[in-house]
């Protein structure tokens, strides 16, 4: 039986099913493709922050194209003059914003490998009913092997849906487990420049200056 005699033994249920495996792959890719880490959260953003505040040179428009990390880290820039608390507080709202992007389709690809099983047993459930009501017609107990056919055919749908729901839960806890890497990664060094900005005594002066794309550009203090 190849792909076409299987979508076509399934039954309409197979459309919706087909529907969730489209969906689910291209969720994965996007996902795949959007959850890197060097572009949220890169390594040494943190120190290369603290380091420019030290020389009195940072720019916060550079900073917020960076990465969304540089957008948590300038938010809280922003803030510093109103002291440590509120930093840490427009950093933790800055980086709930980027969490919740990070988790975007995640509870679409999580619907789709709970129900694509249920659909699939749905249709061998709806197949069997259909082979029993052969069974009990005049010459049911005669087609032996065409009630074998119905049987076999009742049961692609629930195979389908594993196939769809397996990778499909598989990739769910996977991006669930990068999400997680990721926000540690990001408290790592917002951390760092929270801890940083308390214990500096210096003025900290940033350029806001959006034809600047360089991150030690004029500075002004804030």
């Amino acid at each position: 039986m190849d792909m076409m005699d299987a979508l076509i033994a399934g039954g309409w249920l197979m459309i919706p099913l087909l529907g969730c495996s489209l969906l689910a792959t291209v969720i994965i890719i996007e996902r795949l493709w959007t959850l890197r880490a060097k572009r949220i959260a890169p390594y040494g953003l943190g120190q290369e922050v603290c380091s420019l505040v030290a020389r009195g040179q940072v720019n916060l428009y550079w900073l917020e194209g960076h990465s969304p990390l540089g957008g948590v880290l300038a938010a809280g820039l922003r803030n510093a003059r109103l002291g440590h608390e509120q930093v840490r507080a427009r950093l933790q709202e800055a980086a709930t914003a980027v969490i919740h992007d990070m988790e975007r389709f995640l509870s679409p690809l999580g619907t789709i490998a709970a129900i694509t099983p249920l659909i699939g047993l749905l249709g061998t459930v709806v197949g069997m009913i259909e082979v029993f009501a052969v069974i009990v017609s005049a010459d049911g107990v005669g087609r032996t092997a065409e009630l074998a056919g119905g049987i076999s055919r009742a049961l692609v749908t629930t195979a389908a849906g594993l196939t769809v729901a397996i990778p499909a839960l598989m990739f769910h806890r996977y991006f669930q487990r990068r999400v997680e890497e990721i926000t540690v990664r990001m408290e790592e060094q917002a951390s760092q420049v929270v801890e940083f900005l308390a214990h500096y005594r210096g003025e900290i002066g940033f350029n806001e200056q959006r034809e600047g794309e360089h991150p030690g550009a004029e500075a002004r203090p804030s």
